[in-house]
């Protein structure tokens, strides 16, 4: 539903990762080596405003310790998680068609998701399946 180029830019973008995105392939890339670490930080902070808030969410992706002693890059599996929020964030966005709109979903707990906010159980694989699955739903017009 949501192309490379639109989770690369929740990231921040080229200048954020280092080079553009056209395709998942070049995502994946990206994430094979290692994202930034910005790319995590302007992941969590598209939706949250309030850093407190986004450094409750980032460091349940990487804990508080191990990101203050990364240098310059996550690890790849931490950068898959990255994707993955960013992803969802980028879906959410495409489906409302408004940011606003999309974050106060994003954080609003749905009974679809046992009462879980989707950023929340987005946090992993199953969960973000899920999530992307109540999307696609929602864009279509199916019943929820």
């Amino acid at each position: 539903m949501v192309d490379a180029a639109r989770v690369a830019e929740v990231m921040g973008g080229p200048n954020t990762l280092g080079g553009p995105v056209h395709s998942t392939q070049d995502l994946s890339n990206f994430v094979a080596h290692g994202l930034p670490k910005l790319a995590l930080k302007n992941t969590v902070r598209r939706v949250f405003a309030n850093p407190k808030d986004a450094d409750q969410i980032m460091h349940r992706i990487v804990a508080p310790a191990t990101y203050k002693r990364r240098r310059a890059r996550l690890k790849p599996h931490e950068s898959e998680r990255t994707e993955r929020l960013a992803r969802v964030i980028a879906a959410a966005e495409f489906v409302w068609n408004d940011r606003e709109k999309a974050h106060r979903w994003l954080v609003k707990p749905h009974l679809e998701l046992q009462r879980m906010a989707p950023l929340d159980c987005a946090l992993t694989e199953l969960g973000a399946r899920r999530v992307e699955d109540l999307l696609d739903r929602i864009y279509y017009g199916l019943p929820v």
